[in-house]
């Protein structure tokens, strides 16, 4: 079995080829990734940072699934300055169009060092921006950017850290390496 791990850039699709589009959009085939691996759940174009691939079918099954629970922990830049009052809705849960959603961690966090982004997080001397550390253990579509949406803070920036004991720490942008088992 072998398991990637992937710092998924900016802007790139977590599929191997665009159909979609009629310009062609960065996917995973630009990255030199072995042949043979699938995307263990998604991560969206305008987010960025682990991606898992896997070449087991049962282990992709065991990481995307959200009945597995697997805690998914995001790094998130939100536009506001939110206190510790307006994280009591992301962990007690909340109800989004979709229904409601499963208590998450949240807490506020010092700046984070990582790569830069391109093209750069949009910066705006009139309104200040906060980065928070959220944990969830479902995963539905953009759940993090709705979350934080619905409290008055929507996302900068959006980069997925660590998915279960796997994380992103010490991988660049565009990197991936590879866990043989």
């Amino acid at each position: 079995m072998t398991t990637i791990l992937f710092n998924k850039p900016y802007g790139v699709l977590c599929q191997f080829t665009d159909t979609r589009s009629p310009t062609e959009r960065p996917t995973l085939s630009g990255f030199g990734l072995p042949a043979g691996v699938y995307p263990a759940g998604r991560l969206d174009r305008d987010s960025e940072g682990l991606l898992i691939l896997t070449d087991d079918g049962r282990e992709q099954a065991r990481i995307a699934d959200p009945k597995h629970k697997m805690a998914k922990t995001y790094l998130v830049q939100v536009e506001g300055a939110p206190d510790e009052d307006a994280l009591t809705p992301l962990r007690s849960g909340m109800t989004l169009k979709d229904g409601p959603t499963r208590p998450a961690q949240a807490r506020l966090i010092a700046p984070p060092t990582l790569w830069q982004r391109d093209p750069p997080v949009r910066f705006r001397k009139s309104v200040p921006d906060t980065w928070l550390e959220i944990t969830i253990r479902e995963g539905r579509n953009r759940q993090v950017r709705r979350m934080c949406a619905a409290i008055g803070f929507p996302c900068l920036r959006l980069v997925r850290w660590r998915v279960g004991d796997w994380t992103v720490e010490g991988i660049e942008s565009g990197t991936w390496v590879r866990l043989d088992h």
